[in-house]
């Protein structure tokens, strides 16, 4: 059974280890739309890798598989509404004015909430067990790390000031915790149905996989290609996150 220091510090790894990214990208812009670009492919290998061959597995175990494919049907299109109405994960517009848009305001909220459902997505793997819940804290710093790269460059186009957006992510980085450790404190005293939330959780990282991270992919590769670079890195991340999960069992 896995411990409350245990949550805490793999929660701080899903949520403040994914600013590497934004912090690179106030240092060398350069460099971090580079890691981006082969990030994101690596991240949507370990998110499908850690919904097929983990959370949902370990989800039929906790509940019959007719709830846990019914909960995963209801995460996705429940983060296919949080993302139209509220925009929280897609900021493919360009923005070219640099005052301070009112619109700060609502990316910073929808990114707190993004980060408070990734802690919920570790405590809820946490609960099932400690190799589950590290299996799945590696696919979400995974797709963290491009995510945080565009909102840092999102909130400086913006017109925040260096010091100001990374005050701001270290916060809402915060949220990753706090809402892990509510999740395991509440799932510690047995009120939580394990099945129907690991069903929930794996809706929302496969929405976030075939919804934002694939077509990034296919936007930035070669039609003509094949298996190019990013095709494979994808493969990459699903090997690594089944090698895991295969020498946790």
């Amino acid at each position: 059974m896995a411990t409350y220091w245990q949550v805490i510090f793999f929660s701080l790894i899903g949520g403040v280890f994914s600013l590497i990214g934004g912090l690179l990208i106030l240092s060398k812009k350069q460099f971090a739309q580079k890691l981006a670009v082969y990030a994101t492919p690596f991240a949507a290998g370990a998110l499908l890798a850690a919904v097929f061959f983990d959370l949902l597995v370990e989800g039929i175990e906790e509940a019959d598989a007719a709830t846990v494919l019914y909960a995963a049907l209801a995460g996705i299109v429940l983060f296919f509404f949080a993302e139209r109405f509220l925009r929280w994960f897609h900021h493919h517009h360009e923005h070219k004015d640099t005052q301070l848009d009112p619109a700060v305001g609502l990316i910073v909220v929808g990114d707190t909430l993004h980060n408070a459902l990734d802690g919920v997505a570790i405590a809820a793997a946490f609960l099932i067990s400690v190799p589950t819940g590290i299996v799945t804290t590696v696919a979400v710093a995974a797709h963290e790390i491009p995510h945080e790269i565009g909102d840092f460059g999102l909130l400086l186009s913006k017109g925040m000031r260096r010091g100001k957006v990374l005050l701001v992510n270290i916060i809402s980085a915060l949220a990753t915790t706090v809402a892990a450790v509510i999740t395991f404190a509440i799932g510690s005293a047995d009120k939580l149905p394990l099945g129907t939330l690991l069903g929930l959780v794996s809706g929302f990282l496969l929405y976030i996989a075939m919804s934002d991270l694939i077509p990034t992919i296919h936007d930035t590769t070669p039609a003509r290609k094949l298996l190019a670079w990013r095709p494979l890195i994808l493969l990459f991340g699903l090997a690594v996150v089944w090698t895991v999960v295969s020498l946790a069992e």
